[in-house]
């Protein structure tokens, strides 16, 4: 089978991406899953607070007793003293790109511009063949509006893309009015791709201790749907490369993905439960599937399944709704 996918403008070997996560901290970690058989690496988010944080200290241990006398300046540290954290990052995509054979992706997870902008071009210079903006915010001030939010988003893409001249991918969240307005106008803005969709930490309450609880839930395969819906909506309707990312499971998932328009399929939660391996067994089920419902490629299958493809357009919208809803038995 040609598994073969373009997604950013990379020329993949299979459609299966693992996502940013814990697996990439290491250059051993990106290995293996390089050798299970993915395609390329998101590498682990670099946050826009680790940055913002890290220039502050910097700063403060420059500017410390810079207006003693002269003989003071040993107040100033070594250079090994203010090593920052976002540097050791620039220099794990770098070690990561010597090691593997695969597309290595930078991540960087804010919302303002910032020291984005400086990160972004030593990516860039470190090797990163492309960039995914993990645009992760939540807007809870009653005076901003949706119009200003949305601007927010462009006006970093815009930024970004400004200072590098690899492909840079948007990783967003669902939660807009007009969800199609806003991935139209990041597609006009030059976004080469939108990873869909980002997963909100979502709190708890530790109802003992009185406290909010954070903690993270893995997904389960039923989370593609929102994906799956809105990628085959978009299919067509963009020109900018497509990810489904969340819920991606079983070569099932991935397939339906496919179908659906999204050039790649992230992978997340699945390979922190069972490990790099599974990527292995699920080219082996995607392989399997395409031999025994003869289709020859990737692409053959990619967007035959979207909304511009299917008999019944209206089934990704309302008229499905009230279908569903009207056939569903309670067992």
């Amino acid at each position: 089978m040609d598994l073969k996918t373009t997604y950013l403008g990379l020329k993949l070997k299979n459609p299966l991406v693992p996502s940013a996560s814990p697996l990439s901290r290491n250059v051993d970690s990106m290995k293996r899953l390089e050798d299970a058989g993915a395609s390329a690496v998101v590498m682990y988010s670099l946050f826009e607070e680790q940055i913002a944080h890290d220039a502050a200290e910097l700063e403060h241990y420059l500017e410390y007793g810079s207006h003693s006398q002269p003989e003071a300046m040993d107040y100033f540290p070594r250079p090994e003293e203010y090593n920052l954290g976002p540097d050791q990052y620039v220099e794990l995509l770098h070690s990561a790109k010597q090691a593997l054979g695969i597309p290595v992706i930078g991540s960087l997870n804010g919302i303002s511009t910032g020291g984005w902008i400086d990160y972004a071009k030593k990516l860039e210079q470190a090797g990163a063949d492309a960039l995914e903006l993990n645009i992760y915010y939540i807007p809870t001030d009653p005076v901003l509006s949706s119009q200003e939010v949305e601007e927010r988003y462009v006006n970093v893409l815009l930024a970004v893309k400004r200072a590098v001249r690899i492909p840079v991918a948007v990783k967003l969240s669902p939660y807009f009015s007009s969800f199609a307005n806003v991935a139209a106008r990041l597609d006009k803005a030059g976004a080469n791709g939108l990873v869909l969709f980002n997963r909100f930490y979502q709190p708890d309450f530790d109802l003992e201790a009185l406290e909010v609880s954070p903690n993270v839930l893995l997904s389960t395969s039923d989370a593609i749907r929102l994906p799956l819906r809105w990628i085959a909506i978009l299919h067509g309707m963009v020109k900018t490369s497509l990810a489904g990312t969340s819920g991606v499971h079983t070569a099932e998932d991935v397939i339906k993905l496919i179908m659906a328009g999204a050039d790649v399929a992230m992978m997340c939660s699945a390979l922190l439960k069972h490990g790099p391996k599974h990527l292995t067994m699920v080219l082996e089920g995607l392989n399997k599937w395409m031999v025994e419902h003869e289709y020859l490629s990737v692409e053959q299958m990619k967007g035959s399944m979207s909304q511009a493809s299917v008999a019944d357009p209206a089934a990704f919208e309302r008229a499905n709704y009230m279908k569903a809803l009207n056939r569903f038995k309670q067992s």
